[in-house]
């Protein structure tokens, strides 16, 4: 019991779990720190495969900064990290490869460090890849005279 009371004391501490104290049942806190317990209990054990479905969801910035260098860390030291989410910018932030599903089949893959926003979502809206000019180049800066 002194160990379970310690990790969720860590948990509660390091994944800013508003709580008033660790005796009280999970069910009764807000989603937003349910979640935060929750994503702190499964990165605490040491793992060789991560799944991780919509993992920031509704929390605040600081615990969203949080989880991401957790989630980093993981990969980093070896973890296979499979990571599921509606958030663009946090897949594209967080990706080596990146994989498009559309209609329950898989239609793209992509490098996570060259990948764009304006592919990935074309693939995503389509489930066709895009011809090369489909997709709008960026806007240029006008040169003033």
């Amino acid at each position: 019991h002194k160990a379970a009371a310690a990790e969720a004391r860590r948990i509660v501490k390091d994944f800013d779990v508003r709580t008033p104290s660790i005796d009280v049942p999970v069910g009764n806190l807000s989603g937003g720190n349910q979640q935060k317990l929750i994503v702190g209990r499964e990165l605490a054990g040491t793992t060789k495969v991560l799944f991780v479905a919509q993992p920031t969801r509704g929390l605040d910035v600081g615990s969203i900064e949080f989880i991401h260098k957790q989630i980093i860390a993981m990969r980093d030291a070896g973890t296979a990290v499979f990571l599921v989410s509606a958030e663009l910018d946090e897949i594209m932030s967080l990706s080596d490869r990146i994989g498009v599903l559309y209609r329950g089949r898989i239609v793209g893959e992509f490098d996570g460090a060259t990948a764009t926003r304006e592919e990935l979502g074309y693939l995503m809206a389509t489930g066709a890849p895009p011809e090369p000019d489909e997709i709008a180049a960026p806007p240029h800066e006008e040169a003033h005279a």
